[in-house]
């Protein structure tokens, strides 16, 4: 690439000027070296942006889909902590956030939760946090204060634009409509404008309650139906191709991506790529700029 090569070779001119200015103690010298090196830092991290967000879809939307696993309160909890996360990091962003499908849990937190966020390069950045995210903390719904181990799975998708096609047939498809529940606005639970797509070819299941008609609730579903459709194609295609080179990638409920300990010690930890983090609560709060840099980076 020029921009790299460039870059190289000015680089190696400033590291001469360096050599030279050291070797006749010239701080005039130096000092242009110093006034240069920022500007080549920056366009070199600029490159390396581009390079790490350079995906089909990496520019788009996202949509985010959490779901609490085995574990009851536990778990729904736990997934809506990595709700309020997710929301924190996309508001440090600037990005817009929007709830489309809450379904609240039986005590406490959420059993699913399925938002949107718009922002530059949204699903770049999100699907680096694609799979399972294990908690560890002293249980605050034990009354015997012991300590429990939480599952949530994480899907992030790209909000398609209308001109890529998916095949999705009307015959295809299961709709039901229900009366709304939980967070999302004044008509919620006077209306049965809450609606439910099941996919039944793939047994694919999207739900949208947050607007105020059934007409632009099943709009929205059918985005999130169009992009999990396009999504597992694709990923069938990477199986296909991974079975060719003798790869072979285990999905289980336990194989998380990443940890946060609570208890006995503090720490977030992605399995992936080795980034550890000490401040969890930082974490928990939306601080998660280094993690997606070390998996967007590897």
């Amino acid at each position: 690439m020029a921009g790299w090569d460039d870059s190289h070779r000015e680089l190696e001119d400033l590291l001469v000027l360096c050599e030279l200015g050291n070797e006749g103690e010239d701080s005039e010298t130096l000092e242009e070296v110093r006034s240069l090196l920022p500007p080549l830092v920056r366009r070199v991290e600029q490159m390396e942006f581009a390079r790490m967000l350079s995906g089909e879809h990496d520019a788009t939307d996202a949509i985010v889909s959490i779901n609490a696993g085995a574990g009851g309160t536990e778990a729904q909890d736990w997934a809506e902590m990595l709700l309020r996360m997710y929301l924190r990091w996309a508001e440090r962003k600037g990005f817009k956030t929007e709830i489309t499908e809450y379904q609240p849990g039986d005590e406490a937190g959420a059993k699913g939760v399925t938002f949107t966020v718009s922002g530059p390069y949204a699903y770049g950045y999100l699907k680096a946090e694609k799979g399972i995210h294990r908690l560890v903390r002293i249980s605050p719904f034990d009354a015997n204060a012991r300590r429990h181990t939480s599952f949530c799975s994480v899907f992030v998708f790209p909000e398609l634009s209308d001109d890529i096609e998916v095949d999705i047939q009307d015959k295809d498809l299961k709709v039901d409509t229900y009366r709304a529940s939980g967070a999302g606005g004044q008509h919620v639970n006077k209306t049965d404008s809450a609606i439910r797509i099941t996919h039944i070819p793939t047994g694919i299941v999207v739900s949208c309650q947050n607007e105020r008609s059934q007409h632009k609730n099943r709009a929205v579903a059918m985005k999130q139906l169009k992009a999990r459709i396009y999504e597992l194609e694709m990923e069938k295609k990477e199986s296909e191709a991974e079975a060719l080179a003798g790869e072979k990638k285990e999905i289980a409920w336990g194989s998380q991506i990443r940890s946060y300990v609570l208890h006995p010690y503090r720490m977030v930890k992605d399995h992936r790529t080795g980034h550890e983090v000490g401040n969890a609560d930082g974490v928990l709060d939306g601080d998660l700029d280094g993690f997606i840099e070390a998996y967007l980076l590897r």
